[in-house]
């Protein structure tokens, strides 16, 4: 959305910071809208009556009730516009993080309507300054969209590669973590994404980032330069802090690191399969 007149005249103060450990209204109301538009306007009912029992979406709200909640399922309200009602009171009475841990909660039980949810939920988060994105079933602390489209890709482009998808997930569980954030392990995760994907791209269980990298070359050209470059990124996981060698030891790596290596190995496993494909083509 454009800059509105009353911000671009002087009228009204735009926001200049992003919102990292509070939410205002505005961010706050847009993301139930999104709820409401993408959840709650899907209701069907299987009667002529609205019972909550009879719509589509009972087996979702009895998740809410029993998971989310974890308060008594036969306390469900009898009617659907009745549920939704309790559930929009609490959402505007959480605090900022459990917005956003609704919002985890809720993408991790949507079927076919989750990239809707997790695309709506973005623009939001973009169009509100929020520090944080929705990835797969994750609130990150990411606001680039260039790392979110990297990392979003990689996730996508490895749904059928378990071992490569597992750690990149991983990887983003233990740097999204607000209470205890595990960075050292994160960067492990990231790496061995990379270290899954050389292996498939190869065909050998046994075979290092150096080994795919050539294998690709040979089939596909790729500039020396970049090839340098990207086992250079691979050689900084076994130099800094000894990461690979000492992962029980404590780490000056802190969350720039973490973040940084998650995007560039996602970015690294986008090409490494871009390039692979290519090179099969």
């Amino acid at each position: 959305m454009s800059v509105r007149f009353s911000e671009r005249q002087g009228f009204v103060a735009p926001r200049d910071a992003l919102q990292l450990e509070s939410m205002d209204e505005g961010l706050r109301t847009s993301l139930w809208n999104v709820v409401q538009e993408v959840v709650w306007s899907s209701h069907e009912s299987r009667s002529s009556y609205s019972y909550t029992t009879h719509s589509n979406l009972y087996e979702l709200i009895r998740l809410y009730w029993r998971d989310y909640f974890k308060i008594p399922t036969n306390d469900i309200p009898e009617y659907i516009h009745r549920t939704v009602d309790a559930v929009r009171t609490v959402f505007f009475e959480f605090e900022w993080y459990e917005v956003y841990d609704f919002i985890e909660f809720t993408s991790s039980i949507l079927g076919k309507s989750r990239p809707r949810f997790i695309r709506a939920c973005n623009e939001v988060l973009e169009r509100e300054m929020s520090g944080y994105r929705l990835v797969d079933t994750q609130i990150v602390p990411i606001s680039s969209s260039s790392e979110l489209e990297a990392i979003e890709e990689a996730i996508g482009i490895t749904s059928g590669l378990a071992g490569a998808n597992t750690h990149l997930k991983r990887a983003l569980e233990l740097l999204s973590d607000r209470k205890s954030p595990d960075y050292r392990n994160s960067i492990k995760e990231s790496i061995s994404a990379v270290e899954a994907v050389a292996q498939a791209v190869t065909g050998d269980q046994s075979a290092t980032l150096g080994a795919a990298l050539k294998e690709i070359s040979a089939k596909a050209p790729m500039h020396p330069a970049l090839n340098k470059s990207l086992s250079s990124l691979y050689g900084y996981t076994s130099d800094s802090d000894g990461i690979r060698h000492a992962l029980l030891e404590e780490s000056g790596l802190d969350f720039v690191d973490a973040k940084f290596m998650l995007t560039a190995c996602a970015a690294f496993v986008n090409y490494m399969l871009g390039k692979s494909a290519q090179a099969e083509s």
